[in-house]
């Protein structure tokens, strides 16, 4: 495989996600965003694509000491829960960076909401690692930029 791979790649350690109307998000480790088409069984048990694609749906980590960014957070899932805000959905770009920076690969994320919070799992046993909460969103859709 050495020489397959060009240089100046993108490591899965260099990512930005920016969310319109949102602070700069400090978002630690983030799950992939896989997208599938919807799809229908035919009678001849081939399967067949139905045009459309299914909602995304990934979770992203956040520092829970990062007040700012918690704040936002709980403010937009409020503006999600009943009487739903008109404006609940809103525009993100996922950008991937190389390791120069000179390379990016970007995908806009269209109708993203949070769905979920997660509070971190807490064990006086443990050394003093940071806590974060979890939060899980879903997008109607990822397109490449």
């Amino acid at each position: 495989m050495k020489g397959d791979i060009r240089a100046d790649h993108i490591p899965i350690n260099k990512w930005t996600l920016l969310v319109l109307g949102m602070p700069m998000l400090t978002i630690t480790e983030q799950s992939g965003i896989e997208e599938e088409l919807e799809t229908t069984d035919l009678p001849d048990k081939t399967r067949a694509s139905g045009g459309n694609t299914l909602p995304v749906e990934f979770t992203a980590k956040i520092p829970m000491h990062h007040l700012e960014e918690q704040v936002a957070m709980e403010l937009w899932f409020a503006s999600c829960k009943d009487p739903v805000s008109p404006l609940y959905k809103k525009a993100a770009t996922l950008i991937h960076k190389s390791i120069s920076s000179r390379v990016l690969k970007t995908y806009s994320l269209i109708g993203m909401f949070p769905t979920k919070r997660k509070l971190p799992d807490l064990d006086m046993n443990n050394e003093g690692e940071y806590a974060s909460v979890e939060w899980t969103f879903s997008a109607d859709l990822p397109l490449p930029i």
